[in-house]
């Protein structure tokens, strides 16, 4: 009888055992996910907003440039803004399209991703 006692005592400290290691196995999983993602979208953040910096000066010389050529300066300006309004309402137009599933998917992707 008291070696039945020992074995049952032995497999609860086993699945004791086993339940700990999985649920740690599960947060450290859970961290890797979250480090990952985080990491791509920062690293894609950095990388974007170096290119808006590029781009800004870009639109400031535009403009400038524009303005030097049809006389007035502030008229390469109204060009320059022009063209981001119409960019900006075929955006608004297509967002979920272009912008909001793409993002979707590779954050699923990313966090479905097998190690």
């Amino acid at each position: 009888m008291e070696n039945n006692a020992s074995t049952i005592e032995m497999l609860f400290e086993r699945a004791e055992d086993y339940t700990r290691t999985t649920v740690e196995l599960a947060k450290l999983n859970a961290v890797d996910k979250t480090a990952d993602v985080l990491s791509s979208l920062l690293s894609r953040l950095t990388v974007s907003i170096v290119f808006v910096l590029f781009a800004f000066l870009a639109n400031i010389g535009l403009s400038l440039w524009l303005g030097e050529l049809l006389g007035k300066v502030y008229y390469g300006f109204f060009i320059v803004s022009s063209l981001y309004l119409i960019v900006a309402i075929v955006l608004y137009f297509f967002k979920d399209q272009w912008l909001k599933m793409p993002i979707s998917n590779f954050i699923i992707v990313k966090m479905l991703k097998k190690s």
